[in-house]
């Protein structure tokens, strides 16, 4: 296996496991924050669609299909805080804009070989993704490390464990 086929797999994994703990909980339930501390998971999905849309823009601008107008700000740091509802996209919406930013990773993702990889990501990027290899890598774990929160969320509803 080379190393575009073992990113490919670890995004695949962490889509499987995002998109089922997602799959039964309502617009009102990714409303629910797992602490007080934390943020909503309707928050954290839209933080994961931004993030993944400017991570890939900065490394291959022109790449990512755009995000709907104003999305990027209705998901910042300074809105986390809100319970507005209304503030927020919808589950499904979310979950489209999710799969569309992934596809076109994938599709940026296949037109790369080793030395591509190897390249170094943005400067921007490097302290915590130094390569072009590591940057997908951190697209392909950057739900997971999200997904133990929706845990907690989940077993607060009395939501069956799935993994």
């Amino acid at each position: 296996m080379d190393a575009g086929a073992a990113l490919k797999q670890v995004m695949g994994l962490s889509d499987m496991v995002s998109f089922s703990y997602l799959e039964d909980l309502t617009d009102d339930q990714l409303m629910l924050r797992p602490h007080s501390g934390c943020n909503h998971l309707n928050w954290q999905v839209g933080h994961l669609i931004s993030s993944e849309n400017h991570i890939m823009e900065s490394a291959f601008p022109g790449s990512m299909p755009k995000l709907p107008d104003g999305f990027s700000e209705r998901y910042s740091k300074e809105t986390a805080s809100s319970n507005d509802a209304s503030a927020f996209l919808k589950k499904d919406e979310l979950i489209r804009l999710a799969k569309e930013q992934r596809t076109a990773t994938l599709a940026k993702l296949d037109t790369l070989d080793g030395s591509g990889l190897d390249q170094p990501a943005p400067e921007a990027m490097q302290s915590y993704a130094p390569t072009i290899g590591a940057m997908f890598a951190l697209l392909g774990t950057h739900w997971m490390m999200h997904c133990g929160q929706w845990v907690v969320v989940r077993r607060e509803l009395g939501k069956p464990a799935l993994f």
